[in-house]
């Protein structure tokens, strides 16, 4: 599939009330930040997500390269479906967790220790399954990082090297958004739903190579060349796009029967 240009996508059309919403969390919902506890996220987001919810009849998830408990602390009290590590870790709208055995990441964790206390301004963040290794502190430190992480690997073909926005992270291979959405689309309440996705960042562009194809929506956030045929400028863009569907969806109410897509005996909201 082509990628498109700044120049040539379009704004993304006013949300129906049969998507199945999935939403990028940091760069998307929230602005970058010089490392990822330091997101500052919008007074008023929680409750325009539980809203969005409410209204989509449960389909809404937020798939991100965090784990699903950094989400969950960020967005507390609201617990949505979501997808972890980028698909490593999967929640579903009834709260059943799935996720992947963790490989021997002890070698790659080493090397990246070893290099953050060699040069100043790099982060190391050991997830449940993967090594990600930031250097937004130091960005002329690029090549370093990805030469380090890339003969980490050498000879490891369970893993592989993803490259992020300022961040080379080793991940169990063959995983990615696209399977985590491609999932959630198998189940209710996102099934025989039409997929949305917005992102930001490279990690996205298996998601919008997901929905595009099923006749969905694919929002690239921010600039750069992508898959996605859509486009809003920044996180900001984003809220801004999903308070106009919130209250669209608020005034025009569904005038068909809501189907019952959840457990009637476990409410996917409840802590748990």
């Amino acid at each position: 599939m082509p990628k498109s240009s700044d120049s040539n996508m379009q704004l993304p059309p006013p949300l129906g009330r049969d998507a199945a919403l999935f939403l990028d969390f940091d760069g998307t919902l929230v602005g970058l930040a010089p490392t990822p506890e330091a997101i500052e996220i919008p007074p008023a987001l929680v409750a325009l997500l539980s809203d969005l919810r409410d209204q989509l009849g449960g389909a809404l998830a937020v798939v991100s390269g965090r784990q699903i408990d950094s989400i969950d602390r960020f967005l507390a009290p609201l617990r949505l479906p979501a997808a972890g590590e980028h698909g490593v870790q999967r929640r579903d709208a009834k709260g059943h967790m799935q996720e992947q055995h963790a490989p021997d990441l002890v070698p790659i964790l080493e090397i990246a220790n070893e290099l953050a206390r060699v040069h100043e301004g790099l982060l190391v963040e050991r997830k449940h399954a993967a090594i990600a290794l930031h250097y937004r502190l130091a960005p002329q430190l690029e090549a370093v990082c990805r030469d380090a992480m890339s003969r980490a690997i050498d000879g490891r073909p369970a893993l592989e090297l993803m490259h992020g926005k300022f961040v080379f992270e080793v991940k169990p291979a063959g995983v990615n958004k696209g399977i985590a959405i491609d999932a959630f689309m198998t189940e209710a309440p996102f099934a025989g739903r039409t997929p949305v996705f917005a992102g930001d960042d490279t990690t996205d562009e298996s998601g919008f190579a997901v929905v595009q194809p099923r006749g969905g929506i694919a929002i690239k956030v921010g600039s750069g060349p992508s898959l996605a045929l859509h486009r809003l400028e920044s996180p900001r863009a984003v809220y801004e796009w999903l308070v106009q569907a919130r209250d669209m969806l608020v005034a025009k109410p569904s005038t068909q029967p809501e189907e019952d897509t959840q457990d009637k005996t476990e409410d996917p909201r409840s802590p748990g």
